[in-house]
């Protein structure tokens, strides 16, 4: 046993010398950069440079704005693929083009998606051609507050199938005499999801919410392709904050920020794990 061990870390070798190459020594040199003051000397300045930022009106704005934004995509994410999953696997045969066209948009570029979006929603697309039909005024969607919906629209129909894909994997567990007996006992399709699937697949469930939470803190793509580099500060994100300080060549800004970020999401999925480790132990 002991033998077989040791080969497969022959095989591991190369994948590990990469993985220290380009993700831990950048990890660690980056903190370095955070604790100098970026001069020719590069003196050590301790934690000055977190209290500057931590006092920056536009990194405050780009981290409310992540976090805000994340909040509405992460949930909705969820709620939309696990209902959307739910009706497909009600389907069975009848869902290959359904699971094709919802999950198409996440294979498709982003920058091809962008030309899309912005017929649409541009002040004569068809949104507002709806809106004006509803007898509702025309809205300038890629201008101001309004160009939130058109960002978190855009990152929910590319990055919807993906986790509708997970939690289809995950209903083909569920016994399907479990829902006869709930169809006999006359419960209603929202009692069958809420009470019988969401349960018995909590673990996926858990998963795709933090794979959903994950990706929505990169949302930054998205509005840097509508809004450009400096956006309305309605959707000024924390990323457009680093990407401007690191063109600017302010490296000490970008890993004080970067780091600054990583400690909130780790402390946020810490907690997140402890509820969930709750809910498995009250279910059992």
């Amino acid at each position: 046993m002991f033998t077989r061990k040791k080969s497969v870390l022959i095989f591991l070798l190369p994948g590990l010398i990469g993985l220290m190459i380009f993700y831990l020594v950048p990890f660690a040199g980056g903190i370095w950069y955070s604790l100098t003051d970026g001069s020719f000397e590069n003196r050590f300045v301790g934690m000055q440079n977190y209290l500057k930022i931590w006092k920056n009106e536009m990194f405050l704005l780009g981290l409310k704005n992540t976090m805000e934004l994340s909040l509405i995509c992460a949930p909705l994410i969820w709620l939309m693929s696990f209902l959307i999953a739910l009706l497909m696997h009600r389907m069975r045969s009848k869902n290959t083009f359904i699971r094709n066209a919802v999950l198409l948009p996440y294979l498709m570029p982003t920058s091809a998606m962008l030309l899309i979006w912005l017929v649409v929603f541009d002040y004569g697309g068809a949104v507002n051609q709806l809106l004006n039909g509803l007898g509702i005024e025309r809205v300038l969607w890629l201008e101001g507050a309004g160009l939130r919906v058109p960002v978190v629209a855009m990152y929910i129909w590319k990055n919807l199938g993906f986790s509708m894909v997970i939690f289809t994997a995950a209903l083909q567990a569920v016994p399907d005499a479990l829902y006869e007996y709930a169809e006999l006992e006359g419960a209603s399709f929202r009692q069958q999801a809420f009470r019988i699937t969401l349960p018995l697949i909590t673990p996926t469930a858990f998963l795709v919410l933090v794979m959903a939470w994950i990706n929505a803190f990169k949302i930054f793509k998205e509005v840097y392709f509508i809004g450009g580099a400096y956006p309305d500060y309605s959707v000024y994100t924390l990323q457009n904050y680093m990407n401007n300080m690191f063109s600017k060549l302010n490296y000490q800004n970008v890993t004080s920020a970067a780091y600054s970020f990583a400690l909130i999401v780790f402390v946020l999925f810490g907690a997140l794990f402890l509820v969930e480790r709750r809910m498995r132990r009250g279910l059992m």
